[in-house]
């Protein structure tokens, strides 16, 4: 852990013994603070104009602007996969929510514990570390997400007993096995939420002709979207332009339609389920096909997902309570188990 306090001087955010718990998301942003739960989910979207350099809205009034700004205004995701891409919006980003969250009270700089994907190198976390400091924070403390997932989930992470967790955003699909409160086996891979929307958006383009974007494709997957035969199927109407044409044309799709969209997609995060249950140690396997496989994260939410890996690896799968915010949930848990330590100590 890092600590700044010769940087009080910076303008920022403070309140007396603040402890918060952000879940930096590629899609979006949790903000959890102690005693009060998760206070703040907004998309990780920033729209700036390019002309002054000026920021012109974050969150989801920027969410709303994706794709239908003026040529001087960008909407943007400043973290790609789980990684920040630009690292002075980034900065500014976690600012406005800190900010948000907390309010107006200045008395000290909160205590941040941000999480990150597993397969992180030291200089992505350092970026993320610097941003959170130059953000406001008085302390930081980066985990990785498969932990803080677990956490989240109630899973007790401290007994040496394994448990699978696979924590699927928007960017990164996090899968480990984890005992005694590390991870023992774990991959990140960068297929998720994000690769289901642009798998729809290809398959729109290549079976029916259909321009559509990100908003819609995402649209398709939250109300019919779907990786495993399953009884209740569905249609939606899906407008976009017409490729040949060039005008707005409406086309109906089937569940049926998006499984097969998603299938490539859907199998490789399980095959990389599979590829850490190989690398797993026997006596740990045997916990997980004992405990199942727990679910986390908004990916965890597509229709079948829980199916298609129970069919594939013979393990009963099951998704957290509140899939969405485990990841917060467990990293401010973190923090105040490590202010519980300190305490101690």
């Amino acid at each position: 852990m890092r600590l700044r306090e010769s940087e009080q001087s910076q303008k920022g955010i403070f309140m007396v013994g603040t402890d918060i718990g952000i879940d930096l998301g590629t899609a979006s942003i949790l903000v959890y603070i102690k005693g009060k739960g998760v206070v703040l989910k907004e998309p990780s979207v920033v729209a700036f104009d390019r002309d002054t350099n000026k920021i012109k809205a974050i969150g989801e009034e920027a969410r709303l602007m994706l794709g239908r700004t003026p040529g001087n205004i960008v909407a943007v995701r400043p973290l790609r996969q789980g990684v920040i891409s630009d690292y002075t919006v980034t900065e500014k980003m976690i600012q406005y929510f800190i900010q948000k969250a907390l309010g107006k009270k200045t008395f000290r700089k909160p205590r941040v514990s941000v999480c990150v994907p597993s397969g992180v190198t030291e200089v992505e976390k350092k970026a993320v570390e610097d941003a959170t400091f130059q953000a406001g924070a008085r302390e930081v403390e980066i985990i990785e997400e498969p932990i803080a997932a677990a956490i989240g989930a109630g899973i007790d992470i401290s007994r040496p007993c394994g448990n699978m967790i696979v924590d699927i955003g928007g960017g990164t699909a996090d899968i480990a096995v984890i005992s005694l409160g590390g991870s023992v086996v774990s991959t990140s891979i960068k297929i998720a939420g994000d690769d289901f929307d642009e798998a729809l958006v290809r398959y729109m383009r290549k079976k029916h002709n259909l321009l559509i974007g990100e908003r819609t494709a995402e649209d398709i997957k939250i109300r019919i979207g779907r990786c495993y035969p399953l009884p209740d199927g569905g249609t939606m109407d899906v407008r976009g332009r017409n490729l040949v044409t060039g005008l707005p044309k409406t086309v109906t799709v089937s569940a049926e339609e998006t499984e097969e969209a998603l299938r490539e997609a859907t199998n490789r995060i399980v095959e990389a389920i599979h590829s850490v249950l190989e690398k797993t140690p026997p006596e740990l396997v045997a916990d997980v096909a004992e405990r199942g496989i727990v679910l986390t994260g908004g990916g965890a939410l597509l229709r079948g997902l829980e199916e298609l890996i129970e069919d594939k690896t013979g393990i009963n799968t099951m998704t957290a309570d509140e899939p969405m915010t485990c990841v917060a949930i467990g990293t401010g848990k973190y923090v105040e188990f490590l202010a519980g330590k300190r305490d101690d100590d």
